[in-house]
């Protein structure tokens, strides 16, 4: 039989037990979810490129990239913010603008995405809401789901698009990258000290 300090313990650590509950919730504004990223995860056809790809006659394989989407990316990880690649597809061009960029998690050739997103969560002890995502198709939409902030670009395809947290207004290939980078440090809070760094 329980005494009464006994019976008010339990009391307190069930009362404890609710308030953790209630806070591991996923925060409702874009600004609280910006707040807790630490890793971008980004697709590669249709969101850092244009999604076109480009085969010369040996069968070489040609994509195009943005500079500013890979300044964005430098910034983020100038403020300790991890960024990881996962594609479907294979190509040696995702490797070296991977390695411009920094970016030692590179993952090609997936089929299954989450699979990989799940390690990676186990790698660096993070959960979802840890996580921001960009994707473009339907082989996204369960991270687009999933992550604590997800993000699509203006051209993503239409199905796509109402599972992910915005619809950014630039294309896959031409700024959707960099706007997407940009309203995370905007809405974490980094901003001032990435533009005071860069405007003295």
């Amino acid at each position: 039989m329980r005494s009464r300090s006994q019976k008010s313990e339990v009391r307190s650590q069930k009362s404890g037990n609710r308030k953790q509950k209630t806070a591991a919730r996923r925060p409702k504004t874009i600004e609280d979810r910006a707040k807790g990223i630490k890793l971008l995860i980004l697709d590669v056809d249709g969101v850092m490129t244009d999604g076109s790809i480009i085969l010369d006659n040996e069968g070489n394989e040609f994509k195009r990239f943005n500079v500013r989407d890979g300044h964005g990316i430098k910034m983020l990880q100038r403020f300790g913010i991890k960024v990881a690649i996962i594609t479907g597809r294979k190509s040696k061009v995702v490797d070296l603008r991977a390695s411009e960029l920094g970016i030692a998690e590179v993952h090609q050739k997936v089929f299954k995405k989450s699979v990989v997103y799940g390690q990676l969560l186990d790698k660096y002890n993070y959960r979802d809401e840890d996580v921001a995502f960009m994707g473009d198709d339907i082989v996204d939409v369960e991270l687009l789901k999933r992550t604590g902030l997800s993000a699509v670009p203006a051209d993503a395809d239409e199905g796509t698009k109402k599972y992910a947290d915005l619809v950014m207004k630039k294309n896959g290939g031409r700024g959707a990258v960099r706007e997407f980078t940009d309203l995370i440090l905007k809405e974490s809070g980094l901003w001032e000290r990435v533009a005071g760094e860069f405007l003295g």
